[in-house]
């Protein structure tokens, strides 16, 4: 059973700090979530190109930009590094223990068949349900993606936790009496 849900928040960096808080909140009822999420911006940052991933559960904090320099006006995503970091995850989910995918985004890497999509393609085939932040601009693309198999969800954080611990319940063992 595919089990896909995408979550759209209008805002500069709303999408982020809602997952963020949901994620919070799932760990703290013991579901074991794995995947990425955009690092909150931290005092002392002085470049607004810097895009940080925490590597869920756990980290490490992957950068996935690279820094052109003083004179450069256009901020540039590291294509290795992104690689690098959906290898973790994947690799992570592999190795088990994982009960529900989270990503900031879909974004160009992965409407180009490359970033995080083979995890989520990874986690779907292990049914590991996956929730996935999803921009307007790259709407269509996630859809070309999905069809009609994932769930576009409220962006409110009772109607997203509802679809996650609902997804994420682990199936329980029929009782077999002696």
């Amino acid at each position: 059973m595919i089990r896909l849900a995408s979550v759209s928040v209008q805002g500069r960096g709303a999408t982020d700090q809602l997952l963020s808080a949901v994620v919070a909140r799932l760990q703290a009822e013991g579901i074991r979530v794995g995947g990425a999420l955009r690092r909150q911006e931290t005092q002392g940052e002085t470049s607004i190109c810097n895009n940080d991933l925490w590597l869920l559960p756990d980290g490490p904090i992957a950068r996935i930009t690279q820094d052109l320099g003083v004179g450069s006006t256009a901020c540039r995503m590291d294509a290795g590094a992104l690689e690098e970091a959906a290898g973790t995850a994947t690799a992570r989910l592999i190795a088990g223990g994982i009960d529900l995918i989270v990503l900031n985004k879909f974004g160009v890497s992965e409407a180009e068949g490359r970033g995080f999509r083979a995890l989520i393609v990874e986690a779907q085939s292990r049914n590991v349900p996956v929730l996935i932040g999803v921009s307007a601009a790259h709407r269509a693309a996630f859809e070309r993606f999905a069809g009609d198999m994932a769930t576009e969800l409220s962006p409110k954080e009772s109607a997203i936790l509802t679809w996650c611990l609902t997804a994420a319940k682990p199936t329980a063992s029929p009782v077999v009496e002696a």
